[in-house]
């Protein structure tokens, strides 16, 4: 049983709770939470000890009344007047107001904020003090955005947005991925940044957060406008990030070419470009499928919950980019059949399968840049493109949502219940909808949310060069453990979109009040 949650999470019975790599040596994620990257004191307690709150020398989670009103009197917010708050839910909707009333045009920041903040409400009933550092987290340290002007193959000038948001520091430098796309603006970026926040922090490594890219549609784009897109993007980028301050690593619709080309410039224009041997701008270095390996990962540790397994599971992939195809990859190791991948000319379907042979033909077509899936059909007699008019008209066992944000919504989190869909692990950012997340939950579903399924990256990054997919597995397990643990101590068994915020939330606070107003 996990004995504390607020205050310093410590481990209990010997056993780790979460750990971190420092000189080799596996740290306590206790001892974790309260030290910084930058070599602030500590306030975690030793392991042989008794846990203690941060703001009372009480045992347990709950704290008395006496400072629970100490910290209910103060004012939330003090803009017209005094605001304060009763309970949790009602500080979790006051701290949702005020940022619809800063940012009401950023939609996707406003819907990421107000599913994250109703998760924290029990954490804000047990300590009130925690409310103000949410008020805090709301808000990024650093929002970088600047004008990307290039030339085309035709010789005009082009004109893209450039992003990048530093959005926390607090538990180690700047980490986050790159994503270019149409759909790429100032609140998408911005809710990407918020929630890494939390899945980078519940990796239990020196992780900080950060999301970056652009408005630019890498697909219709010719290799050298690329290179020249992103040698302007970098030129100006390239003041704001470097080793040990701020890592980009890829992310939607951009790869390990787009990363080459970005690399290539900052090392043009800068002398340092890697920091103790580790080199910068890597791409993910020798395991680029870390991304697509560990969301089956995750699948794997909640099917066992159920006493279940991989093995014979017909699987739904949406998407066909690197992730999607490296979470195919690791279906087949265990024994899964993946049934489709998508992109934007339509769904491919293999009624029996897609197997390595297959798989391969698949990553050839998708290499090239701007091939669509419809090529597929001429290796392939077995293959039905676009039949069904749906994907998810297609029955399953698990689906894997790697493509688009909101792709399941509530309709079609219906529709995959009533085909007998065991669960939905989502294989990329906000995948699904607020409202598809409580069909999956009333209708007794799995869901593995992308704060926790999204970690691999991270974890890779931080165990370094030798990092492997049997590390992976093994960091991953612990870290859904961790979250497993968090949800029970918060009264939502079983719930892993409640765990993983809260312990990613509980990590990053209790290190933040160590920093004071800042």
């Amino acid at each position: 049983r996990m004995q504390t949650m607020l205050g310093v999470t410590s481990t209990v019975s010997g056993r780790v709770l979460g750990t971190r790599a420092l000189a080799g040596e596996r740290v306590p994620l206790g001892r974790a939470l309260g030290t910084t990257w930058r070599g602030h004191s500590s306030l975690a307690v030793e392991s042989d000890e008794k846990p203690k709150s941060l703001l009372t020398k009480e045992d347990g989670v709950h704290q008395t009344m006496q400072v629970s009103k100490t910290w209910r009197n103060k004012p939330l917010f003090r803009r017209q007047g005094d605001v304060r708050f009763k309970t949790g839910l009602e500080a979790a909707n006051l701290l949702v107001a005020e940022a619809k009333r800063r940012d009401a045009h950023e939609t996707e920041f406003i819907d990421s904020v107000r599913s994250t903040l109703q998760c924290l409400s029990p954490i804000f009933d047990r300590n009130p003090r925690y409310a103000f550092v949410a008020k805090s987290l709301m808000e990024p340290e650093r929002f970088i955005q600047f004008r990307v002007a290039w030339i085309d193959d035709v010789g005009v000038v082009r004109m893209n947005r450039g992003y990048r948001i530093q959005y926390s520091s607090s538990i180690g430098p700047y980490e986050g991925s790159l994503h270019f796309g149409h759909h790429v603006n100032g609140g998408v970026v911005k809710a990407l940044g918020f929630d890494s926040v939390f899945s980078n922090a519940l990796t239990g490594f020196d992780v900080g957060a950060a999301v970056g890219g652009s408005d630019i549609n890498p697909f219709d784009k010719s290799d050298a406008e690329i290179q020249r897109f992103c040698q302007s993007y970098m030129t100006e980028l390239a003041k704001y990030i470097g080793p040990d301050l701020d890592q980009p690593t890829p992310g939607m619709g951009v790869g390990e070419r787009e990363i080459g080309y970005l690399f290539g410039q900052y090392k043009r224009i800068n002398v340092k470009s890697s920091s103790g041997g580790r080199p910068f701008l890597s791409g993910g270095g020798a395991f680029s499928q870390a991304p697509g390996f560990g969301i089956v990962h995750y699948a794997k540790e909640m099917l066992n919950d159920r006493n279940d397994s991989l093995e014979g599971k017909r699987c739904l992939i949406l998407g066909a980019g690197k992730v999607a195809r490296s979470v195919a990859e690791k279906l087949l190791d265990y024994g899964a059949i993946p049934l489709t991948f998508s992109d934007a000319s339509g769904h491919l379907y293999e009624p029996d399968g897609i197997d390595e042979g297959k798989l391969a033909t698949v990553s050839k077509i998708k290499n090239e840049r701007g091939a669509h899936l419809g090529r597929y059909i001429i290796t392939s007699t077995t293959a039905q493109f676009n039949d069904p008019a749906s994907i998810l008209d297609i029955p399953c066992d698990l689906c894997f949502p790697c493509a688009d944000m909101k792709a399941i919504d509530e309709a079609a989190a219906n529709k995959l219940a009533d085909n007998g869909c065991l669960g939905v692990i989502e294989g990329g950012h906000s995948a699904v909808t607020p409202a598809a997340r409580k069909v999956l939950k009333k209708r007794g579903i799995m869901y593995g949310p992308h704060t926790l399924t999204m970690t691999g990256s991270a974890i890779v990054h931080a165990l370094g060069k030798k990092g492997s997919d049997e590390q992976l597995a093994a960091e991953i397990s612990r870290i859904y453990g961790d979250v497993k643990l968090t949800a029970e101590e918060f009264n939502a068994r079983g719930d892993l979109f409640v765990g993983s915020n809260i312990a990613g939330f509980l990590r990053v606070a209790n290190v933040m009040l160590t920093h004071g107003a800042v």
